[in-house]
């Protein structure tokens, strides 16, 4: 079953009740206490355009062990002979905007709404969302933002104007000082990079470890 939020109380029901699809709660609000209540717990928001905010909780979680990513050759080269320029937290604002207008094949649209980037940049001036940067010269050409909790990198979005961008910004993630890299939901992208499946315990586990 999922449950309603309420404006006044920023509390979650406990994630193990969410739906078979990880939806566990829908409405709230996108304030900056209550996402990082959500992460800490294991919860984020998506939802799109037109729709109330949904909060999921999966009951098994996409993850990446930093010391288990997929680094092909290929990779190994365009770090060897610096192809990308890697920053982190230099432009926040112009990741997330990139997240959000990117193509993405088989998507209408984006759930990375104008709410949503508000209420992350508003995470990110306040220290708790953060961002990597790809860049070939002065063009920032890929990209990743998300939440840090504990030793939790809890990934949101990515986008890649050319190829491996990235891959480049998430192999570098993996190299910071972060013990899991949370990546909500599996797609062949991140499978493809060492991605795996632990049950929500393990990673509620590895949320709490500092």
């Amino acid at each position: 079953m999922f449950f309603q939020l309420t404006d006044d109380d920023l509390s979650f029901p406990n994630p193990a009740l969410a739906e078979d699809d990880g939806l566990l709660a829908i409405g709230g609000d996108l304030s900056l206490e209550r996402l990082l209540l959500a992460y800490s717990n294991g919860i984020f928001p998506w939802f799109s355009e037109g729709e109330p905010i949904l909060w999921y909780s999966p009951h098994q979680r996409c993850v990446i062990y930093p010391d288990r990513i997929k680094i092909s050759k290929s990779m190994k080269k365009i770090f060897k002979d610096e192809i990308f320029k890697i920053t982190i937290n230099k432009a926040f604002s112009e990741v997330i905007k990139k997240c959000a207008s990117t193509f993405r094949a088989g998507q209408s649209g984006t759930w990375i709404t104008n709410e949503m980037q508000e209420a992350y940049i508003n995470l990110h001036k306040n220290g708790l969302a953060h961002s990597v940067e790809v860049w070939i010269g002065d063009k920032l050409v890929g990209g990743l933002y998300g939440l840090k909790i504990n030793q939790v990198f809890c990934g949101e979005s990515m986008f890649s104007e050319v190829s491996n961008a990235s891959k480049a910004a998430l192999i570098f993630l993996s190299k910071t000082n972060v013990n899991l890299i949370d990546c909500q939901v599996p797609n062949e992208h991140l499978m493809s990079l060492g991605a795996e499946m632990i049950e929500r315990d393990t990673f509620m586990n590895a949320l709490r470890d500092e």
